[in-house]
């Protein structure tokens, strides 16, 4: 599964996600890990046409107008752990790794996905309802492909011996 996983930017509009299938994946974030096991974050599905639209105008990519549901991550910086020596805060960390858990989730539901970060922070903010110690992370734009849909199948990766390192 992750060997075929990609980011996917072709939707048909027309084809719903059950809601059964949305409830899998939103409940692989769910059961991701978390720093202490704090579980610092909120899932936001936008599924309404109302807020698509308004989430949609966050970030502005055609393919991204098609994606019939969306998942914002996001999480309270109040309810993460912080490493005490230092202050980092995890939050990142544990956003991420629910993130990347939902995105696998919908690969093996058969439902293409595209993990974003560059959108238009106070907008979203705004569309989502943010509370004020909640933070955005990311989103996921999730829908079918269209029938005529092909992966590329190229995965550009550096070679396995560049990236590890055993001591």
């Amino acid at each position: 599964m992750i060997e075929n996983r990609e980011s996917i930017r072709s939707f048909d509009a027309t084809k719903k996600i059950d809601d059964e299938v949305l409830n899998r994946i939103l409940n692989a974030g769910r059961l991701a890990p978390s720093a202490s096991n704090r579980q610092p974050w909120t899932f936001v599905l936008v599924s309404s046409d109302k807020k698509l639209t308004e989430v949609k105008a966050t970030y502005q990519r055609e393919w991204f107008q098609k994606a019939p549901a969306i998942i914002v991550v996001t999480g309270d910086k109040t309810k993460s752990w912080v490493r005490p020596k230092d202050g980092y805060n995890s939050i990142e960390t544990d956003l991420a790794i629910a993130m990347d858990h939902m995105v696998l989730a919908a690969e093996n539901e058969g439902v293409g996905a595209c993990w974003i970060i560059a959108f238009d922070y106070e907008l979203l903010a705004k569309a989502i309802g943010l509370n004020q110690n909640e933070v955005v992370y990311s989103m996921a734009a999730l829908g079918y492909p269209p029938d005529d849909f092909k992966k590329t199948g190229r995965k550009i990766r550096k070679p396995f011996d560049e990236v590890v390192k055993r001591i």
